[in-house]
């Protein structure tokens, strides 16, 4: 049995409460703007296309949750070998998947809700497309502010080096 240091397995609980919770959030934002595009394509066949675009949004928080997750199984060692974390920096990994995972849990079902609230409105007005598209990016924020926090801890924190 391979003995795995206290900080490289904090670390892989960063990585999934990283994807885990940004997945949950992106699952749940895209449920919410398929379900709203099934509706709007049984109004109007028409809408198909624009339906999957904006159900397509809220995959955005997975992929930066599963980004953070692979950059702190990489740098903790459990893939691709490396020296594995201390207990400090495992702890600081912890708090880099907390960040993109709760930001991203948050962002995608916001994304998701303001996208089946506007295909809705692009069955009544064909011309709300642009602005539902920047309506239902504004969530998207959180979850940068998120990744971008993960990054300056990871570096900060020691696990980028």
């Amino acid at each position: 049995m391979v003995e795995i240091a206290l900080g490289t397995a904090l670390a892989a609980i960063g990585a999934g409460v990283a994807i885990g919770f940004a997945g949950l959030g992106s699952g749940l934002g895209q449920g919410m703007a398929a379900a709203g595009s099934v509706g709007a394509v049984a109004e109007d066949n028409d809408m198909f296309a624009r339906g999957i675009i904006f159900s397509a949004l809220p995959e955005t928080q997975a992929i930066y949750g599963f980004l953070i997750a692979i950059l702190l199984l990489v740098f903790s060692g459990l893939l691709g070998g490396g020296n594995g974390l201390d207990t400090n920096a495992g702890l600081v990994a912890i708090g880099v998947g907390a960040s993109i995972g709760f930001a991203g849990l948050g962002s995608g079902m916001g994304q998701g809700i303001a996208a089946s609230s506007s295909v809705g409105a692009i069955v009544e007005d064909k011309e709300m497309f642009a602005r539902g598209i920047i309506f239902s990016a504004l969530p998207e924020t959180q979850a940068i502010y998120g990744f971008l926090i993960a990054i300056l801890l990871m570096v900060f924190g020691g696990i980028l080096a």
